[in-house]
């Protein structure tokens, strides 16, 4: 049987809708009764970043099945409602990041957030990462968010790196969870210090004159000390606080 429900999405979600479509109703024609999670992601919002759904007034989860004459209004992170769909997510923060985004995934680490990147990832290991492993999966694909087993995860808007990180910062509120220089900017390995007489072989021969504190990852066995790339970093990180 068919029917027509009339969709509204609020604040943020817009960014996914067409222009005639935003900010206003939308009429959405369906057969059966189709569940409310797949009506609002075949119109192109991903359920990660929906976090209340209202229908005829009432709040329901993503189960729901349209009844014709419906009128559902659909709201993002930060609209508190009686039934919240986005689940809590505990401290420490840890990301998984799609082909696209390999500057964010060393900014990510810089700020000392355990970030899985790799850009031979297929779409279905990024998923797979994401869900055994409780990562929240960034991506400026939509279609991947909508994969069903997906409980975390954010649509960048930009396509700047330094952006994107404002973007994950605010949206998750990560200010207080920085661990600055605990991970290797290349593989995600842990930076503990090292003493410099047993990383003297990979040091260049200004660096073994001038300096003297030595950082190296447990991954990669990358070297890291504190040259002038040192204070540009500090700057970077002063500034998103």
């Amino acid at each position: 049987m068919a029917g027509t429900a009339r969709f509204k999405f609020h604040a943020t979600l817009n960014v996914f809708l067409e222009l005639h479509r935003k900010d206003t109703w939308i009429n959405y024609s369906f057969v059966e009764s189709p569940a409310v999670k797949d009506a609002l992601e075949a119109m192109g919002v991903p359920h990660p970043e929906v976090n209340a759904i209202v229908v005829n007034s009432s709040a329901v989860d993503f189960t729901y099945k349209l009844q014709s004459g419906d009128e559902v209004e659909v709201y993002p992170k930060g609209f508190q409602a009686t039934i919240n769909l986005i689940p809590n997510y505990s401290s420490p923060y840890t990301f998984v990041l799609d082909v696209h985004l390999g500057k964010l995934a060393r900014l990510l680490r810089l700020l000392g957030f355990d970030t899985v990147f790799d850009a031979e990832l297929s779409e279905k290991e990024l998923v797979t990462i994401a869900v055994n492993e409780n990562r929240i999966l960034l991506s400026r694909g939509v279609n991947i968010l909508k994969h069903k087993t997906i409980a975390y995860g954010y649509w960048l808007r930009s396509q700047q790196p330094e952006e994107q990180l404002q973007e994950v910062i605010r949206y998750y509120s990560l200010n207080g969870e920085f661990q600055v220089f605990t991970r290797c900017m290349v593989c995600n390995g842990a930076i503990v210090p090292v003493a410099k007489d047993k990383v003297q072989e990979q040091l260049p021969p200004k660096s073994k004159l001038y300096f003297h504190e030595f950082y190296q990852c447990q991954h990669c066995w990358r070297v890291y000390w504190k040259g002038s790339h040192y204070e540009r970093m500090q700057q970077f990180i002063r500034n998103l606080t």
